[in-house]
């Protein structure tokens, strides 16, 4: 606050401080990238907890990756489509069915990259945990960049 001096009082830099701290989470709330993050890490949760279920019980790291994965899938589709790119997606119909059949490609190429990584550890002695933690980060950004550009990148009717 500017006291009668016209110089800025000193406890008014916290406040300022606090708005713009307000104004920058704002704008972070409205970037895609972090919206798909967040959803992405609720996916990662139902998929990684599978996972870990199915390979305590017994099940291939492989075969339990791609178990794992393909019910994170179906939750990342409803996230995304409600909270990451909403405004993108098409009405229902034939142009929903294509998002859809699009999403789940790109779900697809996700899960392949998740598979043959986690099998690619295995069969060089990495412990499956990490090598599914690689997997994880290299399927993020390749289904991001496909979700953003080709699944919601363009209008469909």
């Amino acid at each position: 606050m500017i006291c009668e001096t016209g110089l800025l009082h000193e406890r008014a830099a916290p406040i300022a401080m606090g708005g713009r701290l307000i104004e920058l989470l704002a704008r972070l709330r409205d970037i895609r990238l972090i919206r798909y993050g967040l959803a992405s890490v609720g996916a990662l949760a139902v998929d990684m907890g599978f996972f870990l279920l199915l390979l305590a019980g017994g099940m291939s790291s492989p075969l339990a990756a791609a178990a794992g994965y393909s019910l994170g899938i179906i939750v990342h589709w409803l996230m995304s489509s409600r909270a990451v790119f909403q405004d993108s997606v098409a009405q229902r119909g034939a142009g929903r069915g294509r998002q859809k059949v699009l999403f789940v490609a790109s779900a697809l190429i996700g899960l392949a990259l998740t598979t043959g990584i986690v099998w690619a550890g295995e069969r060089s002695g990495v412990d499956p945990r990490l090598a599914k933690m690689a997997a994880i980060l290299v399927s993020f950004l390749v289904t991001y960049l496909l979700r953003k550009t080709i699944v919601f990148g363009r209008a469909i009717p």
